[in-house]
């Protein structure tokens, strides 16, 4: 019985370790995703890269699904995002939980930006204005297209011109 209690930790202790080393090497392919706004904008004034804010119903909405599967997921567009935008996630979901503050400034960003489908891309720089204000100038608007990330990404690299 005391072998097989510490046969049991032991494969629980590799098989910890083996998620770990998983988990590290995915994370350098995977993208991140910032859903606070203000840090978003730290980091892209601090990189100097405009924000592709992604508004997404993103447990229930079909289309925002499909740009992620398609896009989003593709190492064509990891590659491409990582060197050209801070990604920001404005999530309108009805089953996954959100904190009232990520709530509240993702009803006001839909609001600020006119936002009445999903999914809908915009680039935006942002810059400082009088004291604290910030303000965000669109480069464009984007949304779901056919045609996998080589298509996707061309038509967002027009909008990045123009910055």
């Amino acid at each position: 019985m005391k072998s097989l209690f510490i046969f049991s930790l032991l494969f629980i202790a590799v098989s910890c370790n083996a998620q770990k080393e998983n988990a590290t090497k995915n994370s350098e392919k995977e993208l991140v995703w910032y859903t606070d706004m203000n840090q978003a904008i730290a980091i892209s004034q601090k990189e100097k890269k405009p924000m592709m804010l992604f508004f997404t119903g993103s447990d229930w909405c079909g289309w925002c699904i499909r740009l992620q599967n398609e896009v989003f997921k593709k190492d064509e567009f990891t590659k491409w995002a990582k060197e050209n935008v801070v990604l920001v996630e404005i999530d309108f979901p009805k089953k996954n939980t959100q904190t009232d503050a990520i709530k509240q400034q993702n009803n006001q960003l839909q609001q600020t930006f006119a936002v009445n489908g999903y999914p809908t891309v915009f680039f935006v720089t942002a810059d400082k204005g009088e004291g604290e204000k910030v303000n965000l100038t669109s480069l464009g608007k984007s949304g779901y297209m056919a045609g996998g990330p080589e298509g996707w990404i061309n038509n967002a690299n027009t909008f990045l011109t123009k910055k």
